[in-house]
C-alpha cells in the first residue's frame, strides 16, 4: 500500500476509487462531520498523486475561500466563490456572451428582462461587465444573470467545456446543497459534452440547506450514475447529547457516530464528551427569556463562545437595542402604502403625466368621484391604516412629497444590515448593500471606535482632519470625547458636528442621498445616536446576537436557539415539534434548526414560549425528560 494513503481519511480512500474509476463522487456528511478537513486531504492527495493536476475549488463564501487558502498553499489550486469561478471561466468570451445575451433578453419568456427588444448591434459597443447590481442598459449584469447567463453559453458553445476541462484536470464543490441549479447543471451535464478527462466531486450535507436558491440535493444525479456517493458518519465537533439529537432531526438515513480519532475537537480523555442539551420553555403573556438566560448561567458577554439565535433581525432589534432604525428600514407601513397606490395605477394602465402633483394629491385624485367599493383598492389596508393613525405627522410629510420623486424611493433593510459580521474578528471583503446614509455613521462610529481602542494610524488614514501638530491632536481628543457624549442626541446633529470639526466631512454622496431620499434620511436624522452604536455594535460581531441563517458554518461552547417565528411564514417551529401543517414548511424549518442545533461544541440550549402539549412531548422525546424544564 502506497504509505501516503496510510494517514488518509477512509472516505477520503473510497473517494479516490471512484477517481479511479473514472467516476464523479460526492461526499456527504452531516454537520460536525469534518467535511472541510476531507476536502483538504482530497485536494492535498490530488496533488501528490499528479504532480501537473492543476485543481478548481469552489465555495460558496469568500469567508470559505480564505479558510481553503491558508489550508493549502498551492499554485496549481485556484480557490473561488462560484460567480467569480463561472466569470473567470466566460468573462473573455465577449462575443459569444453578447449572443446569449441577446437570445436570452429575446426569449418568449426572458429569464433577464429588459423593457426593449434588442439586437447583437445594442451591445456591440459595450464590454459586458458583472458587478454587485445590475443595469442591462450598460451591459452589467449582477449575481442571479451570471449564472443564467453562464448556463447558457456552457450549453450553446461545447468548446467552453473543452477549454474548462483543460484547464482543471479536478473541480470541486464545497457546500454543494447551497449551490444553484444552473452550476450543477453546468458541471454534470454541459461538461459531459467534452470528451476531456475532468473529475467533478462535491462535498456538502443535504440537511444543511437552508437557502431557497440552492440544489438541496443531488438524488437525481445518483440515481442516474452521474455521481457516486461516499458518506461520512463521523462526527467530531459536537458532544453526544448535541449529535444524538441531531440524528433524530436527520431525514436522508444518515447516523452520526463518534469519531475514531481521539484528536479530534469533541473528544476528551479518549471519549467522545458528553454535553449538555436543555429545553427550556415559558407560559403567560410576557417572555421571559432573560429568566431563561438567567437559568443558564452562561456569560453572554463572551462574543466568541456564547451565541443566541434567532430566526430573524427584527427580532433581534429590541434586544440587541436597536428597534425604531429596523421599523424605519423594515416596517414602514407608508412606503407599502405608496406601493399600494403605484401599483393600482399600473394595474390599471392609468397614462398620466404626474409631475408637479404630491403624493396626497394623487391619492385625491384617485379617490375623487369614486363609490366608496372602487375606492377600496386605494385606500390603505387595516394594517397601513394603523400604522398611519400611530405617525399622522409622518404621513402629512409624505403626502407633500413630489409624486415622482416619491414614488421612485426604495427601502429595503438590506440597505441598513448588509454584510453583519459573524464576530469582530471577521473579515469581509464584498461591496457592502448599506445605503450612503448608514455608511456615514458607520465612518463616524468607525472613527470612534478607532481611537478608543488606540489605532491611531487607521484613525489618521480614515479621518479627513489634518493633523500637524500637538495642538490638532489635543483638539481631536476634544471632538471624539464630545461624540462619545452625544449618544443622547439625534443623528443629525452627530453628522453635522462631524463636519463641523473636519473629523467626517458631508461628501456627494451623502449630499445626494439627502436630496433624493428625503423622507428616508429624515426619519433616520430623529433617531438617538445611541441606537445607531448598538446596531454597528451588532453588525461588527460585537453581541452574542445572530440570525439563525447567518451561523451556517460556524461553532460555539454554548448556543441558545430562540424558536420564535416572528411572523415569518416559511418557517413554523410549531409546525416541527407537532408534525403538522404544511410539509415544505416543516421540512424548511427542521434543517435550519438542525443546522442551529448543531453549532453547539458544549451546551446547546433551546427557549420556547408558550408551546402546546404537543410540543412538549416531542421536546421530551427529543431532549429528554430531565432536560425539559420550565422556567418562571
Amino acid at each position: 500500500m502506497d504509505k501516503a494513503i496510510v494517514n488518509l481519511e477512509p472516505e477520503v480512500i473510497e473517494v479516490f476509487g471512484h477517481i479511479k474509476a473514472g467516476d464523479n463522487f460526492l461526499l456527504s456528511g452531516g454537520a460536525g462531520s469534518g467535511k472541510t478537513y476531507s476536502l483538504v486531504q482530497v485536494i492535498q492527495e490530488a496533488l501528490r498523486r499528479d504532480m501537473h493536476a492543476k485543481i478548481a475549488c469552489i465555495t460558496y463564501t469568500n469567508a470559505a475561500v480564505r479558510e481553503i487558502q491558508e489550508r493549502i498553499d498551492n499554485d496549481r489550486l485556484t480557490v473561488s466563490t462560484i460567480h467569480d469561478f463561472l466569470w473567470d471561466n466566460i468573462s473573455p468570451y465577449q462575443k459569444e456572451m453578447k449572443a446569449v445575451l441577446v437570445d436570452l433578453l429575446n426569449a418568449p419568456e426572458p429569464l433577464i428582462k429588459m423593457s426593449d427588444v434588442v439586437d447583437a448591434a445594442y451591445f456591440e459597443e459595450k464590454k459586458i461587465q458583472y458587478k454587485e447590481y445590475l443595469l442591462i442598459r450598460e451591459g452589467i449584469i449582477s449575481h442571479d444573470e451570471l449564472l443564467i447567463v453562464a448556463e447558457a453559453m456552457f450549453s450553446q458553445y461545447p468548446k467552453l467545456n473543452d477549454i474548462m476541462k483543460d484547464k482543471y484536470r479536478y473541480v470541486f464543490i464545497d457546500e454543494y446543497q447551497d449551490t444553484n441549479p444552473r452550476v450543477v447543471r453546468i458541471f454534470l451535464e454541459s461538461l459531459k459534452k467534452s470528451a476531456r478527462i475532468t473529475t467533478v466531486g462535491f462535498f456538502g450535507d443535504s440537511m444543511q440547506s437552508i437557502y431557497d436558491d440552492g440544489i438541496g440535493s443531488l438524488e437525481y444525479y445518483i440515481a442516474t450514475g452521474d455521481i457516486k456517493e461516499v458518506k461520512k458518519a463521523q462526527n467530531r465537533r459536537n458532544p453526544r447529547l448535541v449529535y444524538k439529537l441531531a440524528n433524530r432531526l436527520r431525514t436522508d438515513g444518515l447516523i452520526q457516530e463518534a469519531s475514531k480519532d481521539l484528536s479530534a475537537p469533541n473528544m476528551s480523555g479518549g471519549v467522545v464528551k458528553e454535553g449538555v442539551v436543555r429545553f427550556l420553555y415559558s407560559y403567560g403573556d410576557t417572555d421571559e427569556l432573560d429568566k431563561a438566560k438567567s437559568e443558564l448561567d452562561w456569560d453572554f458577554t463572551d462574543v466568541h463562545e456564547t451565541k443566541e439565535l434567532d430566526l430573524t433581525h427584527n427580532l433581534i432589534a429590541p434586544r440587541a437595542g436597536f428597534e425604531h432604525l429596523i421599523q424605519i428600514y423594515d416596517g414602514d407601513k407608508i412606503i407599502d402604502y405608496r406601493n399600494r397606490v403605484t401599483k393600482y395605477i399600473k394595474d390599471k394602465g392609468i397614462d398620466k403625466n404626474y409631475s408637479g402633483m404630491t403624493f396626497g394629491q394623487v391619492v385625491d385624485e384617485l379617490l375623487a368621484g369614486k363609490t366608496a367599493k372602487e375606492q377600496k383598492p386605494i385606500l390603505p389596508t387595516a394594517g397601513m391604516q394603523a400604522f398611519i393613525s400611530q405617525n399622522p405627522a409622518l404621513f402629512e410629510e409624505a403626502k407633500g412629497y413630489p409624486f415622482d420623486e416619491f414614488r421612485k424611493l426604495y427601502i429595503d433593510k438590506d440597505m441598513l444590515l448588509d454584510d453583519k459580521k459573524q464576530d469582530d474578528l471577521e473579515q469581509t471583503d464584498k461591496e457592502t448593500q448599506r445605503d450612503n446614509l448608514i455608511k456615514h455613521m458607520f465612518k463616524i462610529q468607525t472613527l470612534i471606535a478607532l481611537y478608543e481602542e488606540r489605532r491611531f494610524n487607521e484613525f489618521v488614514r480614515k479621518t479627513e482632519y489634518k493633523i500637524s501638530s500637538v495642538a490638532d491632536k489635543n483638539r481631536i481628543k476634544g471632538y471624539i470625547d464630545k461624540l462619545k457624549s452625544m449618544s443622547d442626541c439625534i443623528v443629525e446633529d452627530v453628522i453635522n458636528y462631524a463636519h463641523e470639526t473636519g473629523l467626517c466631512i458631508c461628501d456627494d454622496k451623502l449630499s445626494e442621498f439627502i436630496e433624493n431620499k428625503r423622507y428616508l434620511y429624515n426619519r433616520v436624522a430623529k433617531v438617538r445616536f445611541e441606537e445607531f452604536q448598538k446596531l454597528y455594535t451588532y453588525l461588527e460581531g460585537r453581541t452574542v446576537f445572530s440570525t439563525q441563517h447567518k451561523i451556517k458554518g460556524a461553532q460555539y461552547d454554548r448556543v441558545l436557539v430562540v424558536l420564535d417565528n416572528g411572523n415569518w411564514s416559511k418557517y413554523s417551529f410549531q409546525y416541527l415539534f407537532e408534525g403538522t401543517g404544511t410539509e415544505s414548511v416543516i421540512l424548511r424549518t427542521q434543517k435550519l434548526f438542525y443546522v442551529c442545533c448543531t453549532r453547539a461544541k458544549e451546551n446547546l440550549a433551546v427557549y420556547y414560549h408558550n408551546p402546546t402539549e404537543t410540543v412538549l412531548r416531542k421536546a421530551k422525546e427529543w431532549f429528554g425528560n430531565d432536560n425539559v424544564v420550565l422556567v418562571t
